[in-house]
């Protein structure tokens, strides 16, 4: 027999295994030759021990037996990690990994069980807080004083939006201002903003997206200001209108918010009517040339279906000429509302007073200087017999 030693390497768990391996090879070998020896025949025989053999025979046998039965039961390592356990009663690794697989099953199991328990608490602690909720907005209904869904929830755009003040301010080229609606500001132009804040926005701006769409202003603050009843509002105390004067009184509150729109409305309509029939006898004149025109009579086959065709077609032109009318006269009150609008921008510009700024220190210095003249104009056009009056007024009541 013959082990091939060359693929033993120096790891110390190979050299047991071939150290394993050689002594079982030795043990086979050792047994092969003793029966060859003991044997009659020239063929190979396992001896048998029976009680017609010799003494030295059957001690032969037996120790030959127990040799082999000695090399078998070495702790041999096979395949698959599993060991034979010795004589010693050493546990062996198919024990041990039982063990560990019953320790797992184990923890597997308790890990299941606290994990439905967990399940089960949540559970009963969901349908508490529901059964509470239920019965807080039962005794809520019968006027017990519990706070309800409705009372404690505080959902988005629920709170309504807060009046604020204004200030405002000047953007120049060494000061400038940023503007929400157009990110920089104009120079030379004034510049609003939210009391404390710095939120800045163009006068200009503000007021023209105010009049083409209003519900878009106080989405540039998120909501929080009431900017359209505060600033623009005849009512409010922080309201701009109030230092327009009567000419921003016409164009604001009258032109564009008379009616909402309908005195602009109305005065153009006026307007148009007046001019037509101002040009009234040059539009006869005109008329009256192209019926009579030889041009006109010459295209009678072509507008001559028009006039003989039935009502439903003349009404479906009819409606087409109006159609076409009231378009045009849209147009014409889009324009002239823009025009408007740009007025009343520059009526803000010239009339909002600065807050904010070396101009508005100046304006309140201009202001206290009026004062003033207008008290020394007073007491200058006070004459001799005025003084007199109150010199009499003050003896007569003197204590």
């Amino acid at each position: 027999a013959h082990f091939p030693l060359g693929g033993c390497s120096k790891n110390t768990t190979t050299m047991m295994i071939c150290h394993r391996y050689l002594l079982a090879t030795l043990a086979i070998a050792l047994s092969i030759e003793r029966g060859t020896a003991a044997g009659s025949h020239s063929s190979w025989r396992r001896p048998s021990c029976n009680s017609f053999a010799t003494t030295s025979e059957n001690t032969r046998c037996a120790s030959s037996s127990s040799s082999i039965t000695d090399a078998l039961n070495l702790p041999l390592k096979l395949r698959g990690g599993s060991t034979i356990a010795d004589d010693d009663g050493e546990i062996t690794d198919e024990e041990e990994e039982d063990e560990e697989e019953e320790q797992r099953k184990i923890q597997q199991q308790k890990q299941e069980e606290f994990e439905k328990l967990s399940k089960y608490r949540t559970e009963q602690q969901i349908l508490y807080q529901i059964r509470s909720t239920y019965l807080s907005e039962m005794l809520a209904l019968r006027g017990v004083p519990l706070p309800t869904i409705t009372s404690v929830s505080t959902a988005d755009g629920d709170k309504p939006p807060e009046k604020v003040d204004w200030d405002c301010a000047m953007c120049t080229e060494e000061d400038p201002k940023s503007c929400l609606y157009s990110f920089d500001a104009e120079p030379n132009t004034k510049v609003v903003a939210p009391l404390g804040t710095d939120q800045w926005i163009s006068l200009s701006a503000l007021n023209r997206l105010r009049r083409t769409d209003p519900t878009k202003v106080e989405p540039m603050w998120h909501s929080r200001y009431s900017i359209l009843k505060s600033w623009f509002a005849d009512e409010s105390e922080f309201s701009m209108l109030q230092h327009v004067g009567v000419k921003g009184f016409l164009v604001s509150s009258v032109l564009l918010d008379g009616g909402n729109g309908l005195v602009l409305r109305s005065l153009l309509i006026m307007t148009v009517l007046s001019v037509i029939i101002t040009l009234m006898p040059l539009l006869e004149f005109i008329v009256g040339r192209i019926i009579v025109s030889a041009p006109f009579w010459a295209q009678w086959t072509t507008w001559g279906r028009v006039v003989r065709a039935g009502f439903p077609l003349k009404l479906l032109l009819g409606q087409l000429a109006w159609k076409g009318v009231a378009t045009t006269f849209s147009k014409l009150e889009n324009n002239v509302r823009e025009y408007i609008v740009d007025m009343e921008c520059e009526i803000l510009e010239e009339s909002v007073p600065l807050t904010v700024g070396v101009d508005s220190v100046e304006e309140e210095e201009e202001e206290d200087v009026s004062d003033e003249e207008e008290v020394e104009s007073e007491y200058d056009n006070l004459d001799g017999e005025d003084f007199d009056s109150y010199d009499d007024y003050d003896d007569e009541y003197d204590y």
